[in-house]
């Protein structure tokens, strides 16, 4: 996903001449000072992160080798990619996903269980509004905002392949602990595995992110196993 900056090169040394320079040196010392402050500024500005704009003005500056405040860096599926899995078409997975999810609908519903997506793919800009907007709004730390909201940039819904389901008999229960007490949850638990769902993040979860009965990923296909395996280790790696 990323590849190290190799630091910039050092100055050479200038050869000393057999005799000191009569006049100018002076201006010939202030020169190698000031390329030497060039070099450094170099170095600086390729290793540093990458920033982008965010719908809010901000930057958002992601580092795809290191986790933070417990989130793992996703990439944002390509919008060629995505599918409509909602009556109305706005919430979208990946063609993969979208295909299993509708799949899975399908199936609930013939048990009399209906399942209905809540959120799909979402893109760094809507992941800003929802983790600096609603922080400012509800007056939360960012180690506290991080427990039930990923930063932008590190959200396993910019991948495509994470959605949040409900239960439609039971719309109290969207985003709540208390959907694990719905016939969706209890269906999904016994069922999701058979089309490539699996919860991601269970109680006691080892990224420390709070319980979220609601939030199911795809690992159906290649890609998707890389994408949340390799996240994985990736964490496990940086882990002090």
């Amino acid at each position: 996903m990323d590849q190290d900056i190799p630091v910039a090169e050092r100055l050479q040394p200038i050869p000393q001449g057999k005799e000191k320079p009569r006049q100018g040196g002076w201006a010939i010392a202030s020169a190698i000072v000031l390329v030497g402050f060039m070099g450094v500024g170099a170095a600086w500005f390729l290793s540093r992160p990458a920033t982008s704009p965010t719908a809010t003005g901000r930057a958002s500056t992601v580092t795809p080798t290191e986790n933070l405040l417990g989130h793992l860096p996703y990439e944002e599926a390509p919008l060629s990619e995505l599918e409509p899995v909602s009556a109305d078409g706005q919430i979208k997975l990946r063609r993969a996903a979208a295909e299993r999810f509708r799949a899975m609908v399908a199936a609930a519903q013939q048990e009399g269980v209906v399942l209905i997506p809540l959120s799909g793919f979402r893109s760094t800009q809507d992941q800003d509004y929802l983790f600096f907007e609603v922080k400012e709004h509800r007056a939360q730390r960012a180690s506290e905002r991080a427990l039930v909201s990923a930063p932008p940039g590190y959200s396993e819904h910019h991948t495509g392949y994470a959605v949040d389901i409900g239960d439609g008999a039971q719309p109290q229960t969207h985003l709540k602990e208390t959907f694990e007490d719905t016939p969706a949850f209890r269906w999904l638990a016994k069922n999701a595995a058979r089309f490539s769902f699996e919860l991601s993040f269970p109680r006691n979860n080892p990224q420390g992110v709070s319980y979220e009965p609601w939030h199911w990923r795809f690992v159906g296909d290649r890609h998707s196993l890389q994408t949340f395996y390799r996240a994985r280790q990736l964490r496990l790696r940086n882990a002090p």
